[in-house]
């Protein structure tokens, strides 16, 4: 098996993507950039062996998506009339997905519909469509080969401690030794100084890892109710089990 990562940025110096061979009990780093264009993303995966995990939003709420249908049009929208506090406005901050993952690792992810992520979900968009044209199976809702992954998310519910991480190295080489220690089987290579350099390396290395909980479908799946929700706003797969399992027999 092949898990490809990747940390999606607005532009190409800030997205990066790692790849993760899984045999034999063992999973090696093969490859690890930065600096990914679309073009590099949908040429890792167009031979059809790769599972991808997408450190970005997927879709939009569907309450932001009515509200500014409704403002464009100078209707009122489905919520109802302006009321402009945070309870009104939280639909249209958070996907219900989003309400999952702050349940799961007790904090929100950032809101795809108010901050700069935004620009990030764009370009997602984008790429989403270049890699149906070359046949690459695209599904939001996590029931294809392609996923939604949350680095940070998943650090912490494997347990480990993600506190200021993203912006010190040294931070990000002591979450590296606790994933060497816990997993010895997991093999960076070279890798290691590239990873601990660049943040958006490192969650690239990340999404990989969770991409293989993905594909061994240790995560919780949107519930039927809410299927057709996470089909069109996106859902986050955030490991169910410890990163032990994920070599594990399944």
């Amino acid at each position: 098996m092949r898990t490809v990562g990747v940390d999606l940025a607005a532009g190409a110096p800030g997205t990066a993507l790692a790849e993760i061979v899984w045999a034999d009990g063992s999973a090696v780093l093969t490859r690890l950039e930065v600096g990914i264009e679309d073009a590099d993303i949908v040429a890792s995966v167009a031979r059809g062996d790769a599972w991808l995990g997408i450190d970005c939003p997927l879709g939009w709420p569907d309450a932001f998506v009515d509200f500014v249908r409704a403002h464009h049009a100078d209707v009122e929208p489905s919520l109802g009339p302006v009321e402009g506090h945070a309870e009104w406005r939280r639909p249209l901050v958070y996907r219900h997905t989003d309400h999952v993952v702050r349940e799961r690792i007790g904090r929100w992810p950032l809101s795809v519909s108010t901050d700069r992520l935004g620009v990030t979900a764009l370009r997602g968009a984008g790429l989403l469509r270049r890699l149906a044209e070359v046949g690459v199976g695209v599904d939001r809702a996590a029931e294809g080969k392609l996923f939604e992954v949350y680095p940070g998310g998943a650090l912490r519910r494997w347990g480990l401690d993600t506190t200021g991480y993203r912006v010190d190295a040294t931070r990000r080489a002591t979450l590296l030794d606790s994933l060497r220690e816990r997993a010895p089987w997991f093999d960076v290579g070279a890798f290691g100084p590239r990873a601990l350099a660049k943040a958006d390396a490192f969650d690239a290395v990340i999404a990989a890892l969770a991409t293989r909980a993905g594909a061994l479908g240790m995560f919780e799946r949107p519930a039927s109710e809410v299927l057709p929700i996470a089909r069109r706003e996106g859902w986050v797969v955030l490991p169910e089990g410890p990163l032990e399992a994920l070599v594990a027999p399944h």
